[in-house]
């Protein structure tokens, strides 16, 4: 029989009901497992659990991220004692997210920090060549650090980071110049940066939280 409401991977004995279970034995009959399936789909329906595609992520996985999130550096062991779990629930659970492509920890470089001091946006719009042909080859220039193919009126948008406006023209004229495809492009200056967090995907937030 199932003790709580979430599944959590072997929590501590003294962790709360709503986050324990027990671990069924290999021969367990069919009336306990139409039980699981009924209470999974129960937690499923009610929030408690997120499905991406046929990963299920519930609370406890979005308060590791959370906390990998604020520091990236934050051991099992932190992050076991701040959830009331146990570090190998912790490794589990982080590996599992990792192997399912759900959660990738990163190191992410400060652009002031390296001298990058000018951020620009170039949409462009092709011309006589595939645009995914185009958006590649403009992937390997290491001013270009995120080059996107999109909808509309202009068929790639990407993103660059120089160290200063001297640094402009030469990519403006010599290096997006060279890059045959290329009908049109309109650049626009960062002025300010508001959210920088485009590595970072959202978890589903159940209904109502």
């Amino acid at each position: 029989m199932i003790d709580g409401n979430l599944p959590t991977d072997g929590l501590k004995s003294n962790e709360s009901k709503a986050t324990r279970w027990t671990i069924l034995p290999a021969d367990v009959g069919q009336a306990a497992l139409t039980e699981m399936s009924a209470r999974f789909s129960w937690m499923l329906s009610n929030g408690a659990v997120t499905r991406v595609g046929n990963f299920s992520v519930d609370d406890i996985d979005r308060a590791i991220v959370n906390l990998l999130r604020a520091n990236g550096r934050t051991t099992n062991q932190q992050i076991a004692d701040q959830l009331g779990l146990t570090a190998a629930t912790v490794s589990t659970r982080i590996r599992r997210m990792e192997d399912a492509r759900q959660l990738r920890v990163v190191a992410v470089s400060d652009f002031s920090a390296h001298g990058y001091n000018v951020l620009l946006e170039v949409a462009i719009e092709v011309e006589g060549r595939p645009a995914s042909e185009v958006a590649e080859e403009l992937a390997k220039l290491p001013e270009v650090f995120a080059a996107h193919l999109v909808t509309g009126r202009y068929d790639i948008d990407m993103l660059v980071a120089l160290h200063d406006f001297s640094e402009l023209s030469e990519f403006m004229m010599t290096k997006l110049a060279g890059i045959r495809g290329i009908r049109s492009l309109v650049p626009a200056i960062a002025i300010d940066v508001v959210k920088y967090h485009f590595d970072v995907a959202p978890i589903d937030v159940p209904v109502g939280k």
